[in-house]
């Protein structure tokens, strides 16, 4: 057994914190402990563990992960799941690199040697859908998703959510399927009205109806609509994804692996979800280490639908994207809708270890942007 030497992070732009893991041998792993406008926090949680889990055996995944988990006291959200996603995805990558496999092949094998995928289009103020329904087509996408509404009062103006609508129907006369983001922002008053409204063009889901604290409300939506309900971005472990299989108000699940602890806890909950005949669908609007981490455990997963892709996301400014900070972006290329599942060793991409160290000299953390109303108060992003 071979020890664990480093374990060093590095923030980078556009908005990501990647994690490198070393062993005594030389082997390494690279995890995504990304968490949007959170960086410092997450950092803060790794200085901690770094000093803690350096001199562990480096394969032992699952005790490492139960000791974040059960020695920490405090436990759970967003913060220290994310910190804990980031070491579990370098210690599976690290394994199976150094025993020469793709991760999914110690997860069980692959049931699937391709996977369905999206992309995001109309920002956070969604505008243009058309052009850029068509830009994702050429690409080879076949599903969308877009944001639902602008920020919205919780009682607005029922006129407000006629937009929503003609921008559904803008993308389904392309012959495209589209997803629809409520993303939270979004309260009871409209909520129920907006499903009712796009309900007749069938949209491919409806995603965070309202936010997760809300959970008897969607489940009212849930009753009220035949539209598939998507959520789970802001649950954090199988303990968060619980009472929302119990109550069935969750149709297709999308935890973000960044933000659950990573690959181990992501097939956790994956199978728990199977037993409620619920999909799961990750979120995952962040880097290259967080994408090739789903995939490998999309392609294991029997109840896997879509996967969601970050490339070209408005989040990306400037000149880095999915395919950013990675020798072989070639895996990122969409055929007829799908991807082809990753065949080389661990996470099935290569990092670009020079172009990370790089780019991390000086670099700034991303910080959440928010929607002010017309009164001055603060709405949800």
């Amino acid at each position: 057994m071979v020890k664990i030497a480093t374990i060093e992070y590095f923030r980078v732009p556009p908005r990501w914190l990647f994690v490198k893991i070393t062993d005594a041998d030389g082997y390494h792993g690279w995890g995504e402990a990304s968490l949007e406008g959170h960086t410092q926090a997450v950092e803060g949680c790794l200085d901690a563990w770094a000093e803690r889990y350096v001199g562990f055996e480096a394969d032992d995944i699952e005790h490492i992960w139960q000791m974040c988990w059960r020695t920490s006291f405090y436990r759970g959200g967003p913060v220290f799941m994310s910190a804990l996603a980031g070491i579990d995805i370098a210690l599976w990558d690290l394994k199976a690199r150094k025993l020469q496999v793709p991760i999914y092949q110690l997860l069980g094998g692959k049931v699937r040697d391709k996977l369905k995928v999206y992309a995001w289009i109309g920002g956070d103020r969604p505008s243009d859908v058309k052009q850029q329904a068509l830009a994702r087509k050429a690409q080879g996408f076949h599903a969308v998703k877009m944001n639902a509404t602008e920020d919205m009062a919780w009682l607005d103006s029922p006129s407000s959510l006629q937009s929503a609508v003609d921008r559904l129907k803008t993308v389904k006369e392309l012959g495209m399927d589209a997803g629809m983001d409520f993303h939270g922002r979004v309260h009871k008053p409209m909520a129920k009205q907006l499903a009712q409204a796009l309900a007749p063009h069938f949209p491919l889901f409806i995603e965070e109806p309202l936010l997760s604290e809300h959970i008897t409300g969607i489940q009212q939506i849930a009753a009220q609509t035949s539209i598939p309900i998507a959520l789970g971005e802001r649950l954090h472990s199988r303990w968060d994804v619980r009472p929302f299989l119990e109550s069935g108000c969750v149709d297709i699940l999308q935890p973000d692996l960044c933000h659950v602890g990573g690959i181990s806890e992501m097939k956790r909950i994956a199978a728990m979800a199977e037993a409620y005949d619920v999909a799961v669908a990750p979120h995952s609007p962040l880097g290259p280490i967080a994408l090739a981490a789903c995939v490998q455990v999309d392609c294991s997963l029997a109840n896997f639908a879509i996967q969601e892709m970050s490339l070209g996301i408005h989040y990306n400014e400037g000149s880095h994207d999915l395919t950013s900070y990675m020798k072989n972006p070639e895996v990122w290329d969409v055929r007829d809708g799908y991807i082809e599942i990753l065949k080389g060793p661990g996470l099935g991409i290569e990092v670009d270890e020079e172009m990370v160290r790089r780019e991390s000299r000086d670099a700034k953390a991303w910080v959440s942007p928010g929607f002010i109303g017309p009164g001055g108060e603060v709405r949800e992003w």
